[in-house]
């Protein structure tokens, strides 16, 4: 075993900053408006068995449906596009059946494309070539601390941020989202 505090600091920082789980506060806040209820629980469960999924079986995966990392990335941005496009124009492009309003808005897309979307992947397997595995499950680790410990405080976020300044965080960061998207796609399309 290769334990590295510098590892696991760089591994976390790198993480966090890719899953930006505190620039996705507005969209967090955004799908609780519409379904009355995030299951920070089910979410980060599911983000982390993506995250893990990627380490252990990413490459594998995709080249058994024969789609390549560029191919996942674009997918994805595509739909972080539909999601800024969603945040900016207050228009609802992810419908939500009744029946599964709760459960789906755990998956789609808060846990994929937000948490663990392609950005999370690619910067996985790319962590996966320089730094121990163990280092990189450590660092998983406590960025689902992080990540659980915000989608459990949505409802005191809620009621803190006035509606006004969650209107306005909606609108620059659906911006900002779309801005990172068309970054993605244009990087992986070349």
């Amino acid at each position: 075993m290769h334990f590295d505090i510098k590892e696991i600091f760089s591994v976390t920082l790198i993480l966090f900053s890719i899953i930006d789980i505190l620039g996705s506060i507005p969209i967090i806040l955004n799908l609780r408006k519409k379904l009355g209820h995030i299951h920070a629980e089910r979410t980060t469960i599911v983000s982390g068995g993506l995250m893990f999924g990627y380490l252990f079986l990413g490459t594998g995966i995709l080249k058994l449906f024969g789609v390549d990392i560029k191919s996942f990335a674009v997918a994805g941005a595509i739909i972080l596009l539909l999601i800024g496009f969603e945040m900016i124009l207050g228009r609802e492009i992810f419908k939500h059946n009744e029946s599964t309003k709760g459960k789906a808005s755990s998956i789609v897309p808060l846990a994929f494309p937000i948490i663990a979307g392609a950005g999370t992947m690619t910067s996985l397997l790319s962590l996966k070539a320089a730094y121990y595995q163990e280092n990189i499950i450590i660092g998983i680790i406590i960025n689902l601390v992080l990540i659980y410990t915000v989608l459990k405080s949505s409802a005191w976020l809620e009621r803190k941020i006035s509606p006004g300044t969650i209107e306005v965080l909606q609108k620059v960061f659906g911006l900002i989202l779309l801005a990172i998207a068309i970054k993605l796609i244009k990087t992986n399309l070349v």
